[in-house]
């Protein structure tokens, strides 16, 4: 097979259900060539409600399974108007289609993942190849399932200085470390988006802190951060990943606090949780640290997590303005690749036992 560069349009969610985003790429799996555009659309109330209805649900059970396939549907139809609309306005014809819809459940000890969006029905309205369902493979396999984005941050970090750590802050939080030599790590470090959203959707009846304002008016129970760094996963070591709904039992903590000392105090422990991983897991202490996924528009998060750092003499965080990396760009890098069977997912990122190529292909022969 020949590769060649294509134009990969790409819509992503991921655990905070925020929002879809979407972005259209020149890429061959390899290098990425040119952007076109990339943006996001907020996921309105009454389907984030729909998306909330089977979180955590199993479709091997017959009940979930009926629910879990009309929320599908309607998440489905979402995202096919906005690829309706886009492909209306860019200038390139699309040669591949990339979808990873919001994540609803993933547990690696079941083997289990579940991403909102048929594939085989974006293939019957556009008639262009599509790519998803990019973790089973690798939980079929052994592996952990996530993070998959390694490959991608390791391209945008071609010519940056090493180590290198990205952090993607989205429901929840993974990092990336690619070293001197091209040498990936990857894992899931900790909660992220979520649990704040949650908090403020219970408490203020808002989907977010937006800006992080309310955050900011808080005060940080110290005592409940240090509490929740005792949590078994954070002695686990990498692979590692996390459900979204990991730390929900734990936010009876924040219950006794008011809503600007509970938005301040799970921000202090989303930022604890990056940091303490960066100092204790990672190889080699980074020479770059960027901060990229739906948290890095939340300035009192960054903020503390660059406190933080401070505090323990670390590296000052790079711009992400200047290689711009971005959710759904991974993903549609990640279906270029597996157009050309290229792996996404490594012993070192997920645990899986050997480099597996990732994401299922939905075409006139598939």
């Amino acid at each position: 097979m020949t590769i060649k560069p294509l134009n990969d349009l790409a819509l992503m969610s991921g655990t905070s259900f925020e929002s879809i985003k979407y972005a259209c790429i020149l890429t061959d799996g390899v290098d990425i060539y040119k952007t076109f555009l990339t943006g996001s659309m907020p996921i309105s109330e009454f389907l984030r409600t729909k998306i909330f209805l089977v979180t955590g649900k199993n479709s091997t059970n017959a009940d979930d399974k009926v629910l879990i396939d009309a929320v599908d549907n309607d998440v489905t139809d979402f995202m096919i108007d906005m690829i309706r609309e886009i492909t209306a306005s860019i200038p390139v014809k699309v040669d591949l289609l990339g979808i990873e819809g919001p994540t609803i459940t993933h547990d690696a000890s079941k083997k289990y993942t579940y991403q909102l969006g048929k594939g085989m029905k974006f293939f019957q309205e556009f008639n262009i190849p599509v790519v998803s369902h990019f973790h089973n493979a690798d939980l079929v396999n052994g592996g952990q399932g996530a993070p998959i984005g390694a490959t991608y941050y390791q391209a945008l970090a071609t010519d940056m200085k090493k180590p290198i750590v990205f952090i993607n802050i989205g429901g929840i939080t993974s990092l990336t470390y690619v070293g001197n030599y091209g040498d990936m790590l990857s894992f899931d470090c900790g909660p992220g988006n979520a649990l704040l959203n949650d908090f403020m959707k219970k408490h203020a009846n808002i989907a977010m802190d937006y800006n992080g304002k309310c955050a900011a008016c808080g005060t940080v129970n110290e005592k409940i951060v240090a509490g929740l760094m005792e949590h078994a996963f954070f002695k686990k070591q990498p692979p590692k990943a996390l459900d979204r709904n990991t730390f929900t039992d734990k936010a009876e903590h924040f219950e006794g606090l008011s809503l600007q000392d509970g938005a301040a105090t799970i921000v202090a422990f989303i930022a604890e949780s990056i940091v303490q991983s960066i100092l204790n897991l990672c190889p080699e202490k980074p020479e770059n640290i960027v901060i990229c996924g739906g948290g890095a528009l939340n300035p009192t998060l960054v903020r503390a997590v660059k406190q933080k750092l401070k505090s323990e003499n670390m590296t000052e965080v790079a711009s992400a303005d200047e290689i711009k990396p971005d959710d759904a760009s991974c993903i549609a890098f990640l279906a270029a690749r597996r157009i050309y069977n290229l792996p996404i997912t490594f012993p070192s990122t997920t645990g899986v036992s050997a480099p597996l190529i990732g994401g299922k292909i939905y075409d006139k022969e598939n």
